[in-house]
């Protein structure tokens, strides 16, 4: 006859792991994730994107991720987030939901050694924000628009604190508009990246140009038409030699930082810059 047997929880004979070992596990997760995610084919930038909604959870959340539960969730989204933009709102929540995807496929039963927590992710069907970063309707300016916006900023050029940087926003969004180029990829651009003596205006040679379907970023030449060719002159004449004094060195980049290099060379422009400048000049001048 089969004897009966109080049946234990296993975790009562596990010692629980140190905080230095919690601590240096969740640094080891954490890179595990950012190195999965480029395996998969996806943007540096949207990596970082994720890894900073992480953080900015963790922050608040002041405990492992893998700690959090539903009702920690719903704080988080239904308080802290409550009048956030919806974007960032469900930005936050898909990085969460896809962490918590790696953590059950690659360390649920670690984290259940070392913590006893079964991992679950806090997103669920009841507290998952509503709604779709693609639904809102952005309607482009017209052509007039386009003209009133660039004439309005070319004459503040006369009067404003910092012309190099404004000059460079100014040329930078003008060149995007003529040639229809990304913010990243006129951040991308060298000087050596122009081709004068190329067809009849001069190409621009786009080495970092957008992919698609995880193929990696796509080279094009990109002729200098509607303009492009005499708003490039003026910068590189007028302009480019306020931030930097060597444009022969190899790799100068087309649209310069005011902060420079250790050796004096000045940086790359960020997008953020741009995007800021380009963002100042509709309020001021197409605020419609």
């Amino acid at each position: 006859m089969a004897a009966l047997a109080v049946v234990r929880d296993l975790r009562e004979h596990w010692a629980p792991a140190s905080a230095e070992e919690l601590e240096r596990f969740e640094t080891d997760v954490l890179s595990g994730f950012v190195l999965a995610r480029a395996s998969a084919g996806l943007a540096d930038g949207t990596i970082r994107g994720d890894v900073g909604h992480l953080e900015q959870i963790r922050t608040w959340f002041g405990r492992p991720l893998w700690d959090m539960e539903p009702a920690d969730a719903d704080v988080y989204f239904g308080k802290v987030l409550r009048h956030s933009p919806s974007g960032t709102r469900l930005g936050r929540s898909q990085a969460l939901s896809t962490y918590f995807m790696f953590l059950e496929l690659r360390h649920k039963v670690e984290i259940h050694r070392m913590t006893g927590r079964v991992v679950e992710c806090p997103i669920d069907e009841m507290n998952r924000p509503r709604g779709a970063k693609d639904a809102q309707l952005r309607i482009p300016p017209s052509e007039p628009e386009i003209g009133t916006l660039f004439t309005g900023w070319g004459g503040e050029l006369a009067t404003c604190r910092k012309f190099a940087p404004t000059a460079r926003n100014y040329t930078a969004s003008k060149l995007m508009s003529q040639l229809g180029l990304r913010v990243s990829e006129a951040c991308g651009l060298d000087l050596d990246d122009i081709k004068w003596d190329l067809g009849r205006f001069g190409k621009l040679h786009v080495r970092h140009g957008k992919g698609a379907r995880g193929s990696g970023p796509r080279e094009r030449m990109v002729p200098l038409i509607n303009g492009a060719d005499r708003t490039l002159r003026w910068f590189i004449e007028d302009v480019w030699g306020q931030f930097d004094d060597d444009h022969t060195r190899p790799g100068a980049p087309l649209f310069p930082s005011e902060r420079k290099n250790t050796d004096g060379s000045a940086r790359r422009v960020g997008d953020d810059a741009l995007r800021n400048g380009l963002d100042n000049a509709v309020q001021a001048h197409l605020a419609s």
